[in-house]
């Protein structure tokens, strides 16, 4: 008998074992016993015909060959995650299983019909059946038939258990993949706005040290909530607007001469996660580009609301406008990738001009538990 090449040495088999579509496996065996079921009603039905039929008589000849065949069938079974490496190759599949039909055409022919032989035997009567060489041929090429179908059954189930199994693991990688990526962006974030908001305590150390000295304070409550969004990627609004509160403190105490910031928030959103320091990036460029190159009063509002099943977060000034060829910066475009790994294309930021200002606009989708 020729053998087939060893197969590779590879952890599927072992997780293809804990994770193998158990219920799967209980539809085959339960379809596997509806046919047997059939087969021996209809032989029942067929034979009974003849007045000369016993009952038991085609319960035996279907019984027996079920019987062997569940056997067989077991085995299979049994010695599939053996096969497991070889699912994408079909051809390969099938032939590990067919190599073994001679030996299944003795085993079966000799196993049943001992069966039937002694059955008859023992109630007095004589099994009669074709000649050896007319049930060799016959009955082989019944079972590769039989074998064929159900070997095809058992490929379709595997395949599917293979599917699921590796579909959960892309999963994890993607997963995986997607948290390293939020980790990378959210580490871009925070040197970033730090840096910014020391320019700011610099400015003022040396013209007006109270002042200074409040926004160190401010500073490194900030630094704090900072520190803890290391661990969480997602925080609630609440705490959220906490670090925005924080930083435009910091801020507003360097252009308060000719800043004016407005607050409108839904209480009841409060609760909704939110990626952390999402909103910073907004109100930081508001102040960058908004308010740093002007000497004329900005008005800064900041509104939190909710829009039919998102919720819309908008960071809008006053006194400037975007230019023709405006592209977007760091910030921003960390924002937008940090948004469509967390949720897809079912959040947006897009910024545009409004009225006599800039306003920036976020959607997030609100969770379906959310009312």
């Amino acid at each position: 008998m020729n053998m087939l090449p060893r197969p590779p040495s590879t952890d599927v088999r072992a997780d293809y074992g804990a994770t193998f579509p158990q219920k799967s496996m209980a539809a085959l065996w339960a379809l596997w016993a509806v046919f047997w079921l059939l087969m021996i009603g209809v032989s029942i039905e067929d034979q009974l015909r003849n007045p000369l039929t016993r009952w038991w008589e085609p319960v035996l000849t279907e019984g027996s060959s079920a019987l062997v065949s569940t056997g067989w069938m077991w085995l299979a079974v049994r010695v599939r995650e053996r096969h497991v490496p070889y699912l994408d190759k079909p051809l390969v599949w099938f032939a590990s299983y067919l190599r073994w039909l001679p030996l299944i055409f003795v085993t079966w022919i000799t196993a049943v019909y001992t069966i039937r032989h002694g059955v008859y035997a023992a109630v007095g009567r004589t099994y009669e059946h074709p000649g050896w060489g007319f049930v060799s041929v016959y009955e082989s090429i019944k079972l590769t038939i039989f074998a064929g179908l159900w070997l095809g059954i058992l490929f379709g189930i595997d395949s599917y258990g293979q599917w699921q199994l590796q579909r959960h693991r892309l999963l994890q990688t993607q997963k995986a993949l997607a948290e390293a990526q939020l980790a990378q962006l959210q580490g871009q974030l925070r040197p970033h706005f730090l840096f910014n908001a020391l320019n700011t305590v610099s400015a003022l150390m040396h013209t007006d040290v109270a002042r200074a000295d409040r926004l160190v304070a401010a500073l490194g409550d900030l630094l704090r909530i900072s520190l803890r969004s290391i661990e969480h990627e997602m925080t609630p609004l609440a705490e959220e607007l906490r670090t925005l509160e924080l930083y435009a403190d910091i801020m507003h105490e360097r252009f308060r001469d000719r800043v004016t910031l407005s607050w409108q928030t839904d209480p009841t959103l409060l609760d909704i996660p939110v990626p952390a320091l999402l909103l910073q990036p907004l109100l930081e460029n508001v102040f960058k580009h908004g308010v740093e190159p002007t000497v004329m009063p900005v008005r800064i509002h900041i509104s939190v609301l909710r829009e039919s099943d998102s919720l819309a977060i908008a960071v809008s000034n006053s006194s400037s406008m975007l230019a023709p060829e405006h592209r977007d910066g760091v910030g921003f475009r960390n924002c937008r990738e940090r948004l469509g790994i967390i949720y897809g294309d079912a959040a947006s930021l897009r910024v545009r001009n409004e009225d006599d200002g800039v306003a920036a606009r976020v959607l997030i989708p609100l969770a379906d538990t959310v009312q």
